[in-house]
């Protein structure tokens, strides 16, 4: 099995044109609360699931039978998502298992025998053995017109944050680099120590404190939308860094699927909030400027810890 030395995150969105946000004055408390706001929001700040870069997967649990929903970040990471299509287009992961769940970091999945070349589970038509690394994208390949929301608010990884198609991202206009954030949920994949020995075989998802100093070290894939309460209450590995000692230890994978190869109607019905809406803005403000039950309000927000509403389709 290879370190999970975590791919992460092919960003393309940040600008160097973005302008600098305004000082904006903070209010004592925001007047709704964060569940009236998505009560109020238009249908049009929703979107629907892009079946072509979801992923399905199935768990066999010990509570019993249970899915995660991943969506993928093409434009962060091209080549591994196209990869990662043609992976589960192949059936590559049907039958594996999670092989690694380290307590309060992640939980891995793929090959138990992956790095074992004479019982390595051969690559489906269509899927590279090889793949560059995929770590940030130019900055100037985000910003309004691809959908990025910057967030006023400062944090000491990077000189600029914001949101893009849903995705926590960052950047740095000095080195001309964006890139997706290590947040809680983010979906990576794991690499050896060459920088380009990722493939999208292995995946993982962050079940703990933000591992921020794993961004620009690893390709960051997408993102969990539904079922991180399976992923996150697996039982924890041993003590080498969280992998299972024994076979049945493992939790199975009976399949993983592309959203686009099930049918219309076994799909999950989920809509995303837009994170250019107006909705979501307002949503950020609750966040920041609490009441209520809040004796001190903060007053500010990070990325990772303003996580993106999904719905039931109405």
């Amino acid at each position: 099995m290879k370190h999970l030395a975590l791919a992460l995150a092919t960003a393309g969105l940040l600008s160097a044109a973005v302008a600098s946000p305004k000082a904006t004055p903070k209010p004592a408390a925001h007047k709704k609360s964060a569940q009236e706001i998505l009560a109020a929001s238009p249908a049009s700040d929703w979107r629907a699931l892009d079946p072509d870069n979801t992923l399905l997967m199935d768990l066999a649990t010990p509570q019993g039978h249970g899915q995660v929903l991943i969506e993928l970040a093409p434009r962060f990471a091209p080549a591994h998502v196209a990869n990662i299509r043609a992976l589960a287009r192949g059936g590559y992961w049907d039958g594996l298992a999670v092989v690694r769940v380290q307590d309060n970091f992640v939980t891995q999945w793929g090959d138990p025998d992956g790095e074992d070349t004479a019982k390595a589970r051969p690559l489906p038509a269509g899927a590279a053995p090889k793949l560059p690394a995929e770590f940030s994208v130019p900055i100037d390949a985000i910003g309004k017109a691809a959908g990025f929301a910057r967030l006023p608010d400062a944090e000491g990884w990077a000189p600029r944050t914001g949101f893009a198609g849903g995705f926590p991202v960052a950047a740095d206009p000095k080195t001309g680099k964006a890139w997706l954030a290590h947040c809680y949920g983010m979906v990576g994949a794991g690499r050896g120590d060459a920088v380009d020995s990722s493939n999208g075989t292995e995946l993982y998802a962050v079940i703990g404190q933000a591992p921020r100093g794993l961004d620009l070290n690893i390709t960051l894939v997408g993102r969990v939308l539904k079922g991180m309460e399976h992923l996150a209450a697996l039982p924890r590995g041993g003590a080498a860094m969280g992998f299972y000692e024994k076979p049945e230890q493992r939790t199975v994978i009976p399949r993983v699927r592309l959203l686009a190869d099930v049918p219309e109607a076994e799909r999950p019905a989920l809509q995303v909030l837009r994170t250019e809406s107006a909705t979501w803005s307002q949503l950020l403000d609750a966040r920041r400027y609490r009441g209520g039950w809040f004796v001190h309000s903060p007053g500010y927000i990070d990325i990772c810890s303003a996580s993106v509403p999904t719905r039931p389709k109405p």
